[in-house]
């Protein structure tokens, strides 16, 4: 029952028997759970790593269990910690991966890969992708995850995405939830469902990509600067998986003219994201980029959710969410 939080069967087996028996000594649990000495001292070495036990003050050298409410907090505490650090290890693989990746393209850059193609430079991803939707045939699907556009970048994809429709093609978007409280992408995302694009929006995006009629997809090699280099894919196996995620995001994702609504607990999509963004750890910045919002609306929906849960901390907001089943 306890496997998630850290402890095995018999150890939980073990600290369930000392809370129900806090008399007993390890002589006293072999006998009451018919197990080997062996088995009940790992048990024991095992809760005391974990600081589940704690020697008695009453009865100096008899090893004492924590009660449930702050045994469970110690493990849901070190759970976080440990959510945190690989959520911490993640971003810098992730990192040191795109670097790699750029390293490399700049040193081989005559060197042709199977499947790959890297675009180096701002200059050379525009123009490998004007030509792509020149000569796309049958479907365009995208994943924006930058959150509002201005005014003038949505001009300017005006005539390339007018001409797309104009030949039949099937355009397939999926935005930030985010983006629905911007005037102007709002009129220019009808502006193209009137033309027969379709559009959706979930809370946060995964990457930014752009698949062309299920036979290429172009991704940024850094997230953080998509103006800094892209990999052109055409793998067959990677195209598959790609185009198998890019369904499964749109199959959740709300049409772009539905209006979201709260869920059980009252929280809006982007709050219950925002809510797990702070259980895994995630700075107030951090939620800012994943969700396409401001850094203060990001904090602003963070306190604001702290405040409603009577948390002091992102931790303690994480725990009380999990209670009241807001979050799993």
């Amino acid at each position: 029952m306890l496997t998630l939080l850290g402890l095995d069967r018999k150890t939980e087996v073990v600290y369930r028997a000392m809370l129900r028996r806090p008399g007993d000594g390890v002589a006293a649990l072999c006998r009451h759970l018919e197990m080997p000495e062996e088995d009940v001292r790992s048990g024991l070495d095992r809760l005391s790593e974990l600081a589940l036990v704690r020697p008695s003050c009453d009865e100096p050298g008899r090893p004492r269990a924590v009660s449930p409410d702050i045994g469970m907090e110690i493990l849901l505490a070190r759970q976080q910690a440990e959510l945190a650090a690989q959520q911490h290890r993640i971003e810098a693989s992730r990192a040191a991966a795109a670097q790699l990746i750029s390293e490399y393209a700049d040193l081989r850059p005559s060197v042709a890969e199977p499947g790959v193609e890297h675009l180096i430079g701002l200059d050379r991803i525009r123009e490998r992708l004007t030509l792509l939707h020149h000569e796309v045939r049958e479907e365009v699907m995208i994943f924006a995850p930058d959150g509002e556009q201005t005014p003038e970048n949505l001009e300017a994809s005006k005539p390339l995405d007018e001409s797309l429709l104009g030949r039949g093609v099937r355009m397939r978007t999926v935005y930030l939830d985010s983006v629905r409280n911007s005037p102007h992408t709002v009129a220019y995302a009808q502006w193209l469902s009137g033309l027969g694009r379709q559009a959706r929006t979930v809370p946060t995006l995964p990457v930014r990509l752009i698949i062309t009629d299920r036979e290429t997809a172009v991704i940024p090699v850094d997230s953080d600067d998509t103006a800094a280099g892209a990999v052109m894919l055409t793998g067959q196996g990677t195209l598959t998986a790609l185009c198998a995620l890019f369904e499964s995001v749109w199959e959740t994702a709300k049409p772009f003219g539905e209006i979201t609504q709260r869920d059980e607990s009252r929280l809006t999509d982007t709050e219950a994201t925002t809510l797990k963004l702070l259980a895994d750890g995630f700075t107030d910045e951090a939620i800012a980029k994943r969700l396409g919002v401001s850094h203060r609306t990001a904090r602003r929906v963070a306190t604001g959710l702290m405040e409603r849960l009577g948390a002091r901390s992102r931790f303690e907001a994480g725990v009380r969410a999990a209670r009241q089943g807001w979050i799993g």
